[in-house]
């Protein structure tokens, strides 16, 4: 789920979408963060393989898949603000963390190369936001909350997923805080991007959270051995839910 607020020169002319474009930040904050998602996909790439095996390898392209086909759907939060599902906690609870970040990446490269969604002197702002920074808070979020599978079935893991995607959203919004901190292009303070992107983004992670939620109880209810944060799941906390 997204809705970036660049407010390059006010709210009201702001065009919300979590995909960053060209402009937004200047030229050393771009090129600084390009470097730190190279070298986070690079790891990422690295790791993937010990989440992945011949049985689960399929899923990651599904998830992938799925990630960009709802992100082309947006639906409307507040005047002129518009979401759709990010989809990096989704991704870290299905796949894995590492696996997760390389398909919300690969993703993100495919919407700025054939749809222009998101500018080409962004995708490294854009992936570190939700591919390394996103996938990575909504994955620890998970695994801190694993305890609740135990006794609480669905309705657990309903609620992990949930507080993950939502915390997911928080998160990547933070990052463009960050670099709009660093090097903001617009003419916007930093307190009113701060107050407009969180608040709206608030409203977006609680859909971002429900669809996540509904996401990964179905798919642990039709193949619970192929979602990675059950199969890893400590033994004690591993009950399948039923």
């Amino acid at each position: 789920m997204s809705g970036y607020a660049p407010l390059v020169n006010s709210p009201n002319d702001a065009l919300l979408a979590m995909h960053m474009s060209d402009g937004l930040v200047d030229a050393p904050t771009s090129l600084l963060f390009g470097v730190v998602a190279v070298a986070g996909v690079a790891v990422a790439a690295w790791k993937a393989r010990t989440e992945l095996d011949e049985r689960t390898a399929p899923m990651a392209g599904l998830v992938a898949a799925f990630i960009f086909a709802v992100q082309m759907v947006n639906f409307p939060i507040l005047p002129g603000a518009s979401g759709h599902l990010l989809g990096g906690a989704l991704a870290a609870i299905l796949v894995g963390p590492y696996t997760g970040a390389l398909c919300v990446a690969i993703v993100l490269v495919v919407q700025a190369l054939l749809f222009a969604d998101g500018g080409l002197t962004a995708l490294g702002t854009n992936i570190t936001n939700m591919a390394l920074i996103g996938v990575g808070v909504g994955y620890a979020v998970a695994v801190a909350l694993r305890p609740l599978l135990r006794g609480f079935g669905d309705s657990g893991l309903a609620v992990l997923a949930f507080v993950a995607a939502l915390a997911n959203t928080l998160a990547a919004a933070s990052g463009f805080l960050l670099e709009y901190a660093l090097g903001g292009a617009g003419q916007t303070s930093l307190g009113t991007v701060a107050w407009y992107m969180l608040g709206t983004h608030t409203l977006i992670g609680i859909g971002e959270g429900l669809i996540t939620a509904l996401t990964v109880v179905a798919v642990s209810r039709a193949r619970p051995d192929l979602v990675y944060l059950l199969r890893t799941a400590p033994r004690r906390t591993a009950e399948v839910p039923t």
